[in-house]
């Protein structure tokens, strides 16, 4: 499961647009005097402020200036100035409650705060109000896919294709395939995504060509992968995302100091949860306890401060994992199942019900974490414990056979105990 899914297949939905992404900051009002791009030295934000300082009663100026604090955003990681977008988009609002850029935008945001129902709500409105808008069938595919509703998310993804063929159509395409398990077809999707982009927009070709490494890395590729996240860094230097799967793919391939030096380039950069988990890990194996500590330290003091309900599965997982606050980690896992029932929200709560010591329950919703044949090492690794816990021996064999033939380091830890599993006494049919 990737923590902080917030951008798998959204920024490309946003990038349709020049639209950014989001904080979990509520929004507040602003009036021209805000001066809400103060003292900002790009030349586009002082054109935008200038046209909010011309033009106070119009929205113009306050969408432009939010699809250029989210586009910032995207490319250095600062999640904070999602929150200026916000606060923007929020006056454009106010100005003309019937603007469709404020409209796209505000849709764009619910999915970025992981408010995945509101912006099936809105995605929904813009729908009625604007059937032919390839846009609109982006926020529907990815609303649908974080809520679970696969067939919808499907449909409304075929008809963006047709009505616009694109990176960003074609992104979504190859999330989708990845979901249903589809590797070799989501590759091609998404190197097809990688060269639609615009070669002048930095920002998206590298999301494409890192989410392009993602799925190499996850069928095991980990030398293409690490080529595709090389390409990324050579397109657009030190972007956060491409250090970060860099020093996975350094990590796997056993090369722990590699794997060390770009995981903290990208601390350097912007706290990513992802990175800090994965680094506290390179430093166990290290033999450095209390660099781990320190970034477990780190990670937990982020996700209880920030993280938001429908959106705590990276630290319910993390709980579940090693055994900490096992009760606690439950009560989250079931809360964000309750609002979602993707495959990934459904693994982790199979996860910590398993840890629990309620197998059967977790036996029932592992069965549908697996239910697209998703090739993802993790889930199958938590279905082979589960199976191997309720006495399933050949089950357990297979997935745990599996996840390892597929992503032999998806975790540092974990795919250790996938082996240990399996090479352990087991109980008799």
């Amino acid at each position: 499961m990737k923590v902080r899914t917030f951008l798998i297949i959204l920024l490309l939905c946003i990038a349709a647009l020049g639209f950014g992404c989001g904080t979990r900051s509520e929004m507040v009002r602003a009036s021209p005097s805000d001066n809400i791009a103060a003292a900002d030295t790009d030349p586009l934000m002082q054109k935008a402020q200038s046209l909010i300082e011309k033009s106070p009663d119009l929205p113009i100026g306050y969408t432009q200036l939010a699809a250029l604090f989210a586009k910032r955003a995207r490319e250095t990681g600062d999640f904070d100035l999602n929150s200026k977008a916000e606060t923007a988009v929020g006056r454009a609002l106010e100005l003309d409650p019937a603007d469709i850029t404020a409209r796209k935008l505000q849709a764009s945001l619910s999915l970025t705060f992981h408010r995945f129902s509101k912006g099936l709500e809105l995605g929904t409105k813009l729908q009625k109000d604007f059937p032919n808008d390839p846009f609109v069938y982006g926020v529907l595919t990815d609303a649908n896919a974080e809520l679970g509703n696969y067939d919808q998310a499907v449909e409304a993804a075929q008809k963006m294709v047709d009505l616009k063929p694109s990176t960003a159509s074609y992104a979504r395409v190859a999330h989708l395939r990845s979901l249903y398990g589809d590797h070799n077809g989501a590759v091609e999707m998404f190197k097809t995504a990688a060269r639609a982009a615009d070669p002048l927009d930095k920002e998206a070709q590298s999301w494409c060509l890192v989410q392009l490494g993602d799925e190499l890395w996850k069928g095991g590729n980990y030398a293409d992968a690490e080529k595709v996240y090389d390409e990324a860094l050579d397109n657009l230097p030190n972007f956060y995302l491409a250090l970060a799967g860099k020093g996975r793919v350094r990590a796997a391939q056993g090369d722990l100091a590699g794997a060390e030096k770009y995981l903290s380039d990208v601390q350097l950069r912007v706290p990513n949860p992802d990175a800090i988990l994965l680094l506290a890990q390179v430093y166990k194996l290290l033999g450095n306890d209390l660099k781990a500590n320190e970034q477990v330290k780190l990670f937990e003091a982020i996700e209880e401060k920030l993280s938001v309900i429908g959106d705590q599965k990276a630290l319910a997982l993390f709980r579940a994992d090693n055994d900490l606050k096992l009760p606690e980690a439950l009560a989250i896992a079931e809360q964000e199942y309750i609002l979602r029932k993707d495959i990934y929200t459904a693994d982790v709560y199979a996860w910590c019900l398993f840890k629990n010591g309620r197998v059967e329950e977790a036996k029932k919703v592992i069965d549908e974490a697996l239910r697209l044949k998703t090739r993802d090492a993790r889930i199958m690794y938590h279905a082979g414990m589960i199976d191997k816990a309720l006495g399933n021996n050949k089950s357990s064999r297979d997935h745990l056979t599996a996840a390892i033939k597929l992503n032999p380091a998806f975790d540092l830890i974990q795919a250790s105990k996938a082996r240990m599993a399996l090479d352990g006494p087991a109980k008799s049919e």
